[in-house]
């Protein structure tokens, strides 16, 4: 498998990156939809929202246990959006599970 997420979170493509620890990894977007727009991923290869289960559910709690502190380091005093998108009618462009930490300004109630 060829998974660019996974790639990056190897380091075979470069990125700009925001937080690391052991698990997951936290980079900027290269086509951002806001002001800030960084990406959280897992460091292991999960497809989507669907391929989470009991086994591997607590990387996703360690996720949302690093958002606030990504969160806080890009400056998002004021607020921020917490996206994830599954499958294609959900518009997943890449196939590895990844949320999308967006702010740095005010957001309005769609994102185009």
């Amino acid at each position: 498998m060829d998974c660019i997420f996974c790639n990056i979170a190897k380091g075979v493509i470069p990125s700009k990156r925001a937080y690391e620890d052991e698990r997951i990894l936290a980079f900027h977007d290269i086509h951002p939809q806001a002001p800030v727009h960084i990406l959280v991923i897992p460091k292991v290869h999960i497809p989507s929202v669907n391929g989470v289960n009991f086994d591997n559910a607590d990387v996703v709690g360690h996720i949302f246990a690093a958002i606030p502190l990504i969160a806080k380091e890009a400056g998002l005093a004021e607020g921020y959006r917490v996206i994830t998108n599954i499958e294609k009618h959900g518009c997943q462009s890449v196939p590895h599970l990844h949320f999308h930490i967006l702010g740095g300004k005010q957001l309005t109630e769609k994102m185009d």
